[in-house]
């Protein structure tokens, strides 16, 4: 028999196992635990998680859509591969994204939408608190967000979320660069500090702020590992390494 749980006073059901496998999977994916390029063996994550294949198969069809998850014509489906050019384009896609908002946003002129950045930090730190490394990328994506959402700009935000996908690949690799050297509470002190600055209503330390948060751990730590570059990307590879 079927169960059901009271939320908010409405019956819900319960997930299903192809909704959980799903939230694991993904959990997996952002956590870098199952980083880009990582071929996924129907028969061990049923071990893993504790389902039958066709759960399983149903939850890969899901990220399949989400675009975290690709078919290979000689490996099955594996975890999207990001490339060293993947990466050029994402971040700076990113940082002009960041930089546009911040520039017509700050000084913030709205209350309620610096309040957002401040909610989105709680749920950051929160998610630092419980040690889910999946939950933890999307709430430090979800600050992100709220910070280009401060210019009061639909289409820059629409923009940016767009790349959410890419951005919290990125970040997980960014933090399985980072996992050694800075704990998740450190990771929302720095975030903090950027919040700061953001409240302290001048613009170009808010862009100082950004360009010294960002990435240069990744880069060399990762980046290197990763195949696919290309003139562009190598000679954008060689200023940042250079500053």
């Amino acid at each position: 028999m079927t169960t059901t749980q009271f939320d908010d006073g409405r019956i819900v059901a319960p997930p299903s196992m192809a909704e959980l496998a799903t939230q694991a999977l993904r959990a997996m994916i952002l956590s870098g635990e199952l980083p880009p390029g990582t071929r996924l063996v129907e028969a061990k994550l049923t071990e893993r998680l504790g389902v039958s294949r066709p759960p399983l198969r149903e939850a890969l069809q899901v990220l399949t859509f989400e675009g975290l998850v690709v078919p290979h014509p000689r490996r099955g489906v594996i975890v999207r591969p990001l490339t060293r050019h993947d990466v050029y384009e994402i971040i700076t896609l990113r940082e002009e994204l960041e930089a546009f908002a911040v520039r017509i946003g700050i000084p913030v002129r709205s209350p309620e939408r610096l309040q957002d950045c401040r909610d989105a930090l709680a749920a950051f730190e929160q998610a630092a608190l419980g040690g889910d490394e999946g939950v933890f990328t999307q709430r430090k994506y979800d600050f992100h967000q709220s910070i280009v959402a401060l210019a009061g700009h639909e289409r820059v935000t629409e923009a940016y979320r767009a790349l959410s996908l890419q951005m919290r690949l990125c970040m997980a690799l960014n933090r399985s660069a980072r996992r050694d050297g800075e704990s998740l509470m450190q990771n929302v002190g720095r975030h903090r500090e950027l919040l700061t600055i953001i409240e302290g209503g001048d613009a170009e330390a808010v862009l100082k702020a950004l360009a010294d948060h960002g990435h240069a751990s990744f880069l060399d730590a990762i980046v290197d590992q990763l195949d696919g570059g290309t003139p562009d990307s190598e000679r954008w590879l060689a200023e940042r390494r250079a500053r």
